[in-house]
């Protein structure tokens, strides 16, 4: 049995995307798959990753979290542990990072620890304490996987041993990810406007995607037929600040934030560009997707986004924090037709050879095999 670990507030991000369709590739291979999800008491966000989770196949686990010094949670997740016969702890985040050594240590010696970091945000002082003692755990498991190049290279300066280290990109199943709607059916749909040019981006409203950036540069896009128009898909902490913003800057009819979507497949077939304005990234999924559903993309320099875009190739590329240059790209995509469809094209081709949600799953199988002493036919190591 694999026991996927993560503590989750609200309806999640990225990673659950990942965890969630995981079971049924695995199930596949032979591994029996639970997964096991810290959550606040009462969150109904947590509802709404179960259904998704279900709707994936995914048999999902939920255990009370009440904060920092909760013992029933290490009770909770021993008990799982027993009952399941976990062979693999699977951990995704600090805490569950911890809790794999705690259980190893009590009671569970055989059981494997395997972690994938899907980054560091440390937001604020007490998440920069946990994060720093994550990385000390690290060099404790049996193995890490790191979803992109920067989170490889920092995982090897806190001290994980490169044998026990593995690079294994985000993915997405990219037949789940199949435009079906016209620009302009998705976008009655989602109540946007029909005529005008509209760009987007999507994540959690937290200072570290600079959707203010993304709100900037809009405002400084000229030499359009109809103003552009910006559409966000996410809820945080940021959603009255980017409101007022758009106010100030005259765009307050014009920024549109829809909130947590349960199907995003329409948001990314309504858009003229996405747009990727963050500081701060492993390798993002809300990427991939754009590029599978053909939504040409404008990003930063981000963490694992330049070895999955060239520019120009694949979509354009702009520093981290440069406004004039993400108003300058995206207009460049907004005005050239032909460069757009170019871009979207070679996206999509990129994503069904390389980013293939089907390969990711071979490359975590054959480490659970190795680490399990049971390489299975056609593993060459």
């Amino acid at each position: 049995m694999v026991i996927h670990a993560r503590g989750i507030t609200g309806a999640g991000g990225g990673p659950e995307k990942t965890i969630a369709n995981s079971p049924r590739f695995l199930e596949a291979a032979g591994y029996d798959c639970l997964c096991a999800y810290m959550h606040p008491p009462g969150d109904p966000g947590f509802e709404a990753f179960l259904d998704r989770a279900d709707k994936a196949g995914a048999r999902v686990d939920g255990v009370p979290d009440r904060g920092a010094f909760d013992l029933s949670v290490v009770r909770a997740y021993s008990k799982i542990c027993d009952e399941t016969n976990a062979a693999i702890w699977h951990a995704h985040d600090y805490k569950t990072d911890v809790l794999g050594l705690l259980l190893r240590r009590g009671h569970r010696r055989r059981m494997k620890l395997i972690t994938t970091v899907h980054g560091w945000v440390e937001a604020t002082r007490k998440t920069a304490v946990y994060y720093a003692i994550d990385r000390r755990v690290l060099r404790f498991y049996d193995h890490v996987i790191a979803v992109s190049d920067d989170l490889y290279e920092e995982c090897l300066r806190y001290g994980v041993r490169e044998n026990r280290l593995s690079l294994v990109r985000n993915a997405i199943d990219e037949q789940q990810f199949t435009r079906t709607r016209t620009a302009e059916q998705a976008r009655t749909l989602l109540g946007l406007p029909a005529g005008a040019p509209l760009i987007g981006g999507a994540g959690r409203l937290s200072p570290e995607k600079a959707f203010d950036t993304l709100i900037h540069a809009a405002a400084r896009i000229e030499g359009l037929a109809a103003p552009v128009h910006v559409a966000i898909a996410g809820e945080g902490e940021e959603h009255g600040r980017l409101l007022a913003l758009a106010e100030r800057l005259g765009m307050g009819g014009r920024v549109h934030l829809l909130g947590r979507l349960q199907d995003v497949t329409p948001f990314f077939e309504s858009l003229d560009a996405f747009v990727l304005s963050s500081l701060r990234e492993g390798l993002p999924n809300v990427v991939l997707e754009a590029m599978a559903l053909g939504a040409p993309v404008v990003s930063t320099r981000v963490a694992g986004v330049p070895k999955l875009i060239d520019d120009d190739r694949h979509g354009l590329l702009v520093d981290i924090g440069d406004t004039d240059g993400l108003a300058q790209a995206i207009g460049a995509l907004l005005t050239d037709k032909p460069r757009s469809d170019r871009l979207r094209e070679a996206a999509r081709r990129r994503i069904e050879s390389d980013f293939s949600f089907s390969k990711r799953m071979d490359s975590v199988i054959a480490i659970y095999d190795r680490l399990l002493g049971a390489p299975r036919e056609g593993d060459a190591s």
